[in-house]
């Protein structure tokens, strides 16, 4: 009668632990399915940033070819304007362009979240397995 309570109780175990690894496993595919989501928006945000970044930065350059232009032909002040116009033009799609590559890095679209929380169930699952060897 003792066999039938404890195999009662291992089928339950096994059960439990199925029906536990199942919850765990989604649980964890929802979170990588987030944080990714959070990754590709972070992505695309840097992205955005690299193309605005890129354009400002092709205004800035054809603004000093207006000022080379302008200083050539005129050899007046007029240039002198034109030149500082694009030197900021420059100066603020070259920052953009440097924090749109800063959102793009490769550290930074880590599921950091979801490796953490990995680690922590592959450790505690290999407590587990210690303790019931």
């Amino acid at each position: 009668m003792e066999a039938r309570k404890e195999e009662k109780t291992i089928a339950t175990l096994i059960s439990d632990l199925t029906r536990d690894i199942t919850t765990l496993f989604r649980q964890e595919v929802r979170l990588v399915k987030t944080e990714m989501s959070e990754k590709v928006e972070q992505a695309e945000s840097g992205m955005t940033m690299l193309v605005v970044g890129g354009a400002v930065a092709y205004a800035g350059f054809l603004f000093l070819l207006a000022a080379a232009i302008l200083g050539l032909s005129l050899f007046l002040q007029p240039w002198l304007s034109a030149l500082i116009v694009a030197a900021v033009v420059l100066i603020v799609g070259l920052v953009m362009v440097a924090k749109g590559r800063k959102n793009l890095k490769a550290r930074n679209l880590l599921p950091e979240k979801t490796v953490e929380s990995l680690q922590r169930d592959k450790l505690l699952a290999q407590k587990h397995v210690t303790a019931h060897s």
